[in-house]
């Protein structure tokens, strides 16, 4: 006959720590969270530019209308990066989702797909925004852009931000 003092010990299933599969849950939405942001800032690079105008063989400048000029024509760039409202709105979701999970949660698996619905919520506005920002950009007519010409690309606020230089060929 055994004799076992205590409460039995835990199984693979049950944790000694109460709550710990819904702590383990929301540290999975952290790292979600963390993770989208990485990858939403390492990839959301591009940059397209258009140099009306150019150099001709013997060195001297040509406009955008192919006419001699002693000025070197003006060239446009636009980067696009990451926007600092998307790593909020990341924070923010994963921010209150743990308070909900706090206020409103009666039971551990109402916790855990509360906690699942933040990351597909955190995952869908990181992808979301990559997409959004890129197919803009890619529409932003950059080749209609004329020196000395009065100009206005609108920019895919807030999914990504955009950088614009004009400066000389050269």
């Amino acid at each position: 006959m055994t004799v076992s003092v205590g409460p039995p010990s835990p199984t693979a299933h049950d944790a000694t720590l109460p709550g710990a599969t819904i702590i383990a849950r929301l540290g999975f939405l952290l790292i979600v969270a963390a993770g989208a942001g990485v990858v939403y800032g390492a990839v959301m690079r591009a940059s397209p530019g258009f140099c009306p105008g150019g150099v001709r063989g013997d060195g001297s400048y040509i406009d955008a209308h192919g006419q001699s000029t002693t000025v070197p024509p003006s060239c446009i760039t636009l980067t696009l990066g990451p926007n600092p409202l998307v790593f909020i709105a990341l924070a923010v979701i994963v921010i209150v989702a743990v308070t909900r999970i706090l206020r409103r949660a009666t039971t551990q698996e109402h916790a855990i797909r509360m906690a699942n619905r933040a990351a597909i919520v955190v995952v869908a506005v990181a992808a979301g925004s990559l997409v959004i920002a890129y197919v803009w950009f890619a529409l932003i007519p950059v080749r209609s852009w004329v020196p000395d010409e009065p100009y206005f690309f609108l920019y895919p606020f807030p999914f990504g931000s955009v950088d614009t230089v004009i400066e000389p060929l050269g």
